[in-house]
């Protein structure tokens, strides 16, 4: 990954003064939060818990080509946010760099989230240097031991130490711009770890933590590791843990977030589908990345409303069809691919 320019990608298209100034003020309203962007689907580590795991027989792995990324632009300018990651490691692509440059010249706010794999001095120096606002680590434990019985490929040690390289590039460079958070996930079986976060944020340094759930839907082999609505006896004891994990990291003055399913829908889509759009790395528009799994599969929970290889982004987004969906989501009877998603029925301290 270097700095050279972004392969067959023309420079980002000039904003005037007017816009750069608005831009910068915050002036510009823009019609979507977060375009969340699948920038790769390959990934050199085996979670358990990962449908790449589990569909390794049908996974599409593959890096978004250049002329598909840029193809983005007109959308990345009504974004608040672009987030380079999907069912993938983003760091992988060899164009990673020049995609936050991109992105960052749409004047958004550009994140990622990465397991830490292929962290280097050398690729450290040039995130920073790159604009990039967060990068969040990957963790599935906050000891080696839960950790790394999940995560086949990459050692709780080996993000620590990723984690902690950064910060000190971070600071040696000034580079007070970039966020490094902890991207969570969260076991049934093992809240024990959750007292642990604030401390281990503390000790690297992190900014925030952000706790998140599998999906039993996307891998009904770990159903048992999930937060289903109904399973109050699970939810209760990990609420009671996250709330005073949470306390104490604010008492540390940083953020904590997490959320869990309550009984009843809430109305809403915790991730904030009403205001997001996902683009996989063939440039094929969904709602959110759990209904465009990169598999050779029929998934009848696919849900696909354009490409933005063969239509303006915006035209897609603004389409009838992703209107109509995006509105049903607060209703009583979202699309079927929604009705038991566990974001609908999730309560926390975000949203």
């Amino acid at each position: 990954m270097g700095t050279r320019a972004f392969t067959g990608f023309e420079p980002a298209p000039r904003i005037g003064v007017w816009q750069e100034l608005k831009d910068a003020l915050g002036l510009r309203r823009r019609t979507v939060g977060v375009a969340q962007i699948e920038v790769t689907s390959v990934c050199s580590n085996r979670c358990g818990y990962c449908p790449r795991t589990e569909l390794d027989g049908h996974w599409k792995s593959r890096h978004m080509r250049a002329e598909t990324f840029v193809r983005l632009w007109p959308l990345f300018r009504e974004s608040g946010r672009v987030h380079l990651q999907g069912w993938g490691e983003p760091l992988l692509h060899p164009d990673f760099l020049e995609m936050v440059a991109f992105a960052r010249e749409a004047g958004c706010s550009v994140s990622t989230t990465t397991s830490g794999r292929h962290m280097t001095r050398d690729l450290a120096e040039k995130l920073v240097d790159s604009g990039l606002d967060v990068i969040g680590f990957s963790l599935a434990g906050a000891s080696a031991g839960t950790n790394d019985s999940l995560r086949a490929g990459i050692a709780f040690e080996r993000v620590l130490a990723s984690i902690r390289l950064l910060q000190e590039v971070r600071r040696a460079r000034g580079g007070v711009h970039l966020e490094i958070h902890l991207a969570y996930l969260l076991m049934a079986s093992r809240i024990g770890d959750i007292h642990l976060l604030p401390g281990l944020m503390e000790g690297l340094g992190v900014h925030a933590t952000v706790v998140s759930t599998l999906d039993g839907n996307l891998v009904p082999h770990w159903r048992h590791e999930c937060f289903a609505p109904e399973e109050r006896e699970k939810i209760l004891p990990a609420r009671k843990e996250l709330e005073a994990a949470a306390e104490k990291a604010r008492s540390l003055g940083l953020d904590f977030h997490y959320s869990l399913p309550d009984p009843e829908p809430t109305g809403r889509c915790f991730e904030g589908a009403e205001h997001a759009v996902f683009i996989d790395a063939e440039g094929n528009m969904a709602p959110c990345v759990h209904l465009d799994l990169p598999t050779t599969l029929d998934d009848p929970c696919r849900r696909i409303f354009g490409s933005c290889l063969t239509d303006d982004p915006l035209d897609v987004w603004n389409s009838a069809p992703f209107a109509a969906f995006r509105a049903a989501l607060a209703t009583p009877d979202p699309d079927p691919a929604c009705r038991g998603c566990p974001k609908r029925f999730a309560v926390g301290n975000i949203g």
